[in-house]
């Protein structure tokens, strides 16, 4: 009889532990998120701690972008064992980066059929896009109202010159110190080597329109319409300020349009939960960028960044069910919206942005032929900032002249075959 209660208790205390090794496991189950907006960290990080709360699903968010190169950092975490379950991607260039580390959705999600922006390669969905995103050249309504500029006429790089001039001509008066806040340091690469030379891709086309894009990808530059673009990128230089042009990082660029001591800020609609953080509340619009000749009457809106699933990881299923919330929950809808001013991209959404740059994009988008396409994250991996950004740094310095510039864009293109 002692034999058998004695093997009772051994049998007892084995399922005990085994039981303890259970919960364990289940406490232990973690989200981890690596994302590239510094913006939205905070309101990021608090909607998982909501999430978590609610589900018992801890979620973490990690974030490296801004002034910190997230694709490197990215690569770092791959290479250590932090892996993320969740992670950003930026087009086809990202794809083309990290396919072999991407899971595909079922394809059954909620959110898909709420959607048509979804990143989508051969038929298998990979991407929930993180929003809605668009730039223009954003204005200090007062101050263009000041000048006497009507922003509905900067439609042409002559209309721009124009206004830039008499702006410029006008700083004291205003209390400006630049007529546009522009950067081209190293710190700054997306904005010139992405965002900016994007209005060569696609600025004057047609919505989806990637003929320049196919020919740069195939080793080949369009001359005449780089020396517009170089026209442009000339005329943002002329009358930015030199300090933050050349050595400026993010803060100080959207910094100097915050303190209106610029009348302009090369930025997109993502710089509204800066804005709103640092207590600015002037009215703004946007005008389009003139980044090649000729009439130009729309702004550039895409779903340019994407959630995507690690392949490796032990939380695919716990990563699906947290986007899916996202998307389908009001929870989800009023962090997008209301805490993170981003402009969703799903159709159920009824909540409006209310945040300034973002509310004036809801307007273009409801404009007929009031877009231009997000080319290039499409471009090869690394091109943009690694390959052509520096080019704009020596330009901006005076190291290379215009046509040097031109030039240099040029055999970079060209090195691509």
């Amino acid at each position: 009889m002692k034999k058998v209660l004695s093997l009772i208790m051994i049998i007892a205390l084995v399922m005990s532990v085994f039981a303890g090794c259970g919960g364990s496991s289940d406490e232990a189950k973690e989200v981890v998120i690596y994302q590239n907006k510094v913006e939205i960290h905070d309101q990021l990080s608090a909607f998982a701690a909501k999430y978590t709360e609610e589900t018992g699903i801890k979620v973490t968010v990690k974030t490296s972008g801004g002034d910190s190169p997230y694709a490197e950092n990215l690569k770092a975490e791959f290479q250590s064992d932090r892996q993320p379950d969740i992670f950003v991607i930026e087009g086809m260039g990202g794809y083309n980066t990290w396919e072999t580390k991407l899971a595909s959705f079922s394809g059954d999600e909620e959110w898909l059929g709420k959607t048509s922006l979804q990143f989508a390669v051969d038929g298998k969905v990979y991407g929930f896009p993180v929003a809605v995103e668009a730039w223009g050249m954003a204005y200090n309504k007062a101050i263009l109202e000041k000048a006497g500029v009507d922003p509905a006429t900067l439609t042409s790089q002559e209309a721009y010159r124009a206004a830039f001039e008499k702006i410029d001509g006008m700083k004291e008066e205003l209390g400006l110190k630049s007529v546009v806040a522009m950067a081209a340091g190293p710190d700054m690469r997306w904005v010139t080597g992405l965002h900016n030379f994007n209005g060569y891709l696609s600025a004057g086309l047609e919505y989806g329109d990637t003929t320049v894009l196919d020919k740069l990808n195939s080793g080949e530059a369009d001359v005449d319409r780089l020396t517009e673009y170089a026209d442009w990128v000339e005329l943002l230089f002329q009358y930015a300020d030199e300090a933050v042009l050349l050595t400026g990082n993010y803060d100080a660029q959207v910094g100097q349009f915050a303190t209106q001591e610029a009348a302009f800020v090369h930025q997109g609609n993502w710089i509204d939960p800066w804005l709103l953080s640092n207590g600015v509340d002037f009215e703004m619009g946007y005008a389009p960028h003139a980044s090649v000749y000729g009439e130009h009457n729309a702004i550039f809106i895409g779903a340019p960044s994407f959630y995507v699933l690690n392949n490796e990881s032990a939380n695919t299923q716990e990563a699906k069910d947290f986007l899916n919330y996202m998307a389908m929950n009001e929870a989800g809808h009023d962090y997008m919206v209301n805490e993170a001013k981003m402009i969703p991209a799903f159709t159920h959404v009824t909540l409006k942005p209310d945040a300034p740059l973002s509310a004036d994009v809801t307007n273009w988008v409801a404009k007929a032929d009031g877009a231009y396409t997000w080319l290039q994250n499409d471009m090869p991996d690394g091109f943009g900032m690694g390959t052509i950004a520096p080019l704009y740094e020596s330009f901006a310095k005076g190291d290379i002249d215009k046509a040097e510039f031109i030039n240099q864009l040029k055999s970079k293109i060209e090195e691509i075959k």
